[in-house]
């Protein structure tokens, strides 16, 4: 195996997850020909995912303007720091290249299955489980990760980030909490 994600088997494991967008991305969408927004997309994730390569991650798959990316989790700083630069310079990238919005990114650290999947033939890496669900249901219009993230980070760079707890909200009694 050449690397991590070289798997011919599905493979349980845990790993940092990326999840990202951008906003106004459909606003966008009815004001350019689909050419367009295609082209701005594969020169995004060209850019951005070749980031995510060079420090140790894999970029898993776009599905419009979200894309979804993959680290070890023994390398979740590494991977941290990665988005935290795919962010600044990605918006960098989408600005010169007429994009009116920004990328938001959000990320979980957590227990996943991880390998081949698609049509006999077609089959390319993927990743399944709730670990990636709450990562792309994570809050936040700009770059935001869970609890699980933050404690594998290094002291040097959870100083980068701040707490933040969403506003207090009342339920009904016989209501479950919603996580």
């Amino acid at each position: 195996m050449s690397a991590w994600y070289d798997l011919t088997q599905p493979t349980e494991m845990d790993l940092l997850v990326g999840a990202s967008d951008f906003t106004g991305y459909v606003k966008y969408c009815r004001t350019v020909p689909t050419r367009t927004a295609f082209d701005l997309l594969a020169g995004y994730f060209d850019y951005t995912g070749g980031m995510i390569a060079d420090a140790g991650g894999r970029f898993v798959k776009a599905i419009g303007d979200a894309g979804l990316t993959a680290f070890r989790a023994e390398d979740a700083d590494a991977g941290v720091r990665a988005h935290l630069d795919v962010q600044h310079l990605g918006n960098i990238w989408l600005k010169e290249n007429g994009y009116p919005g920004h990328a938001r990114f959000r990320l979980n650290l957590g227990p996943l299955t991880c390998g081949p999947l698609g049509a006999p033939g077609q089959a390319h890496f993927d990743i399944i489980g709730s670990t990636v669900n709450i990562a792309a249901r994570v809050g936040t219009e700009g770059f935001a990760m869970t609890p699980t993230v933050f404690r594998a980070l290094e002291p040097t760079t959870r100083k980068l980030f701040k707490k933040h707890t969403p506003p207090m909200t009342y339920i009904a009694l016989e209501d479950k909490h919603q996580t």
